[in-house]
């Protein structure tokens, strides 16, 4: 995926049942995806934002596998981290 870095920050997502996404670069201070969804600021290279809003004990789903659930509901774009997921 080409990234124009003024546009958003460059992501992976693997699957179509990924529920987050994980930052390939270390633009922290730009608070975008590439494809324009507003995301926290801050967010490391190679942590997760989340996709869309994910409630309390549901499943967190990365490359298609659940790796964990929330801990408290998540929002869209929202940094997920062991803060939030167990």
């Amino acid at each position: 995926m080409q990234l124009d870095k003024r546009v958003g920050r460059r992501f992976l997502v693997l699957d179509p049942s990924d529920n987050v996404a994980t930052l390939l670069d270390e633009e922290s201070k730009i608070n975008r995806l590439s494809n324009g969804m507003r995301i926290a600021e801050s967010v490391p290279f190679g942590h997760k934002v989340s996709l869309r809003q994910i409630s309390i004990g549901e499943a967190i789903v990365k490359y298609g596998v659940e790796i964990g659930s929330a801990t408290q509901t998540i929002e869209q774009g929202d940094h997920v981290h062991v803060h939030n997921c167990q």
